[in-house]
């Protein structure tokens, strides 16, 4: 049974009046400014193509501003902000310091010169003694006994002895009970039994408040002088291995070397200590300073966990240390006495023909094995040194009488170190994100109402009318699709109407409202989905590369 030509056309015209109204009804409610005067009945050609020109203009700079801002966001810029914080108490720092001497000459022995004086390079391999070395003792006031005891014509080791490199630095290195001379800290007094004992390349070493040895860590309540770290030190000159050669456990230098650090890192007072010379009093004004840097992509550091045996939190110094221990176990299958972990520690030998010579050419020449990352958090201490004379003219005679020397090993031997901080502040260094998702929509935002006026609420609009289009598309195709086969003859009755309703000048007109407004709504949902993929998408990436 087939339907009525009449009623086809009806539906052909219902169909076609529904769109017509929703277009009309989008044209006049849409907040999008231009586009009811672009397609008004009411004005003329000339006016129409001029909004139709000023609506595309205005679109073009919106896509061209939005494509900058995103552009701008992709290249995560970051800005460094500096705050200076008070406090009403600071944890003191970490002092670490050791003796430019690594052995105590004194307390050398035949068994300690038999396996070790290889590594000194005052003996050959073969343990005979190296002459143009002795030779430099000419004028040692231990000439002498290291003659004697170089002498090993009829010595053999005992055969139950058994010699460690670490247990030789331990006796023989600078012992910080005959070194310290005066401690106080806040003006109050401490001793030798305030340090926690370390090692590093300079040997035998010590920390002050480590937080190694089950003590809280010590805090400040001022600034200034007096109210930090004071120490008077003997650095023994008297006892140093005389510089027969060019070798890395005789020091040209006389004095200390002091590292401030945290302490969550290890020192590295090698490579980033400072020295202290016997014959002033080194005054140390320190300033706390806590730097937070952002991972990738806004910046380089790291801010993953420390994939280490040693070490459980990551800074540079323990990346270096851990790095340098690999390193010597992979080329020397030992580690220095200073380097962490279970392995074989380096016998004197192996220290002169491996692990020196390795560890001095990773450290100045290999600058790709040891490649270490800022860590994203991490504390440091700004420094400024002066320094005055001592002892005075005055002084010397009381401190000789003191401490029973003369007052040349005064002049010669005694140092003091004060250590405090400048002001009960700390310096934040912060790096922060300088454009973020929430700019870039304000920005875009802030685009769309100047250049077409619309919102969020415009969006919701423009999905509404292309539902109501959708709807209408879909529900007219139904329709034709479930109306059965009609003979020619109806076909030709129902196509004319269906022409003659389609060629009015009116329908025409909203057939190409329609058309425009699809394109443009089509482009312009296109852009924001596009954009929200270029803004999410990056950060998702982003963040999981930077954990």
């Amino acid at each position: 049974m087939t339907n009525p030509p009449g009623i086809s056309c009806a539906l052909k015209m219902t169909l076609t009046h529904s769109a017509k109204d929703t277009t009309t009804a989008f044209i006049l409610r849409t907040k999008v400014h231009g586009l009811k005067h672009a397609f008004s009945p009411y004005k003329s050609k000339t006016q129409r193509l001029f909004w139709l020109l000023a609506i595309f203009v205005c679109l073009g700079l919106l896509f061209t501003w939005s494509r900058n801002r995103i552009l701008y966001l992709l290249s995560y810029p970051a800005v460094t902000k500096i705050y200076l914080v008070w406090s009403h108490n600071m944890t003191f720092p970490a002092i670490t310091f050791c003796n430019q001497n690594l052995l105590r000459v004194s307390s050398l022995t035949k068994a300690d010169l038999y396996h070790s004086g290889y590594w000194m390079d005052i003996m050959h391999l073969n343990h005979t003694v190296n002459r143009q070395s002795v030779s430099m003792l000419k004028h040692s006031r231990h000439r002498e006994r290291m003659l004697h005891l170089l002498d090993f014509s009829n010595y053999s080791p005992p055969p139950d002895y058994q010699f460690s490199t670490t247990e030789m630095i331990d006796r023989l290195g600078h012992q910080l009970e005959d070194m310290l001379l005066d401690c106080r800290f806040r003006g109050e007094n401490c001793t030798y039994k305030n340090f926690t004992p370390i090692y590093t390349r300079y040997g035998k070493c010590y920390t002050f408040n480590s937080g190694l040895d089950g003590n809280p860590l010590l805090t400040t309540l001022k600034g200034g002088t007096g109210n930090g770290l004071e120490i008077m030190l003997d650095i023994q000159q008297d006892e140093y291995l005389p510089v027969w050669g060019d070798t890395d456990e005789t020091s040209y230098e006389a004095g200390i070397k002091v590292q401030i650090h945290s302490q969550d890192e290890p020192p590295f007072i090698d490579q980033l200590g400072f020295g202290v010379a016997p014959g002033f009093q080194t005054f140390v004004s320190c300033q706390q300073q806590l730097l937070q840097y952002l991972p990738p992509p806004w910046g380089d550091c790291r801010s993953e966990p420390m994939d280490s045996e040693y070490f459980s939190t990551y800074s540079i110094t323990a990346c270096r240390i851990d790095c340098e221990t690999r390193y010597l176990l992979e080329n020397c299958n030992c580690r220095m006495v200073h380097m962490p972990g279970t392995s074989t520690v380096c016998t004197p030998e192996q220290y002169k023909d491996c692990a020196d010579p390795a560890l001095d050419f990773l450290v100045e020449k290999d600058n790709d094995y040891c490649v270490c990352e800022t860590p994203c958090n991490m504390t440091r201490y700004g420094k400024e040194l002066s320094m005055v004379k001592i002892p005075s003219k005055a002084s010397a005679k009381y401190l000789a009488k003191k401490f029973n020397k003369t007052e040349q090993y005064i002049a010669d031997n005694i140092l003091v170190l004060d250590i405090f901080f400048e002001a009960l502040n700390y310096e934040k260094i912060e790096q922060k994100k300088a454009y973020e998702v929430a700019g870039l929509l304000g920005d875009i935002g802030g685009q769309m109402g100047l250049f077409i006026g619309a919102s969020v609420l415009t969006i919701l609009e423009i999905f509404d009318y292309l539902y109501e289009v959708f709807k209408d598309k879909v529900l007219g195709y139904l329709l034709r699709k479930r109306r059965p086969q009609r003979s020619a003859s109806d076909n030709l009755v129902i196509v004319l109407p269906v022409l003659l309703c389609m060629h009015k000048k009116e329908e025409m007109f909203f057939v190409c409202v329609d058309v425009f407004i699809i394109s443009v709504v089509f482009f312009y949902c296109f852009w924001i989905v596009l954009l929200n993929a270029a803004c999410i998408l990056p950060f998702v990436f982003g963040s999981n590369s930077g954990k």
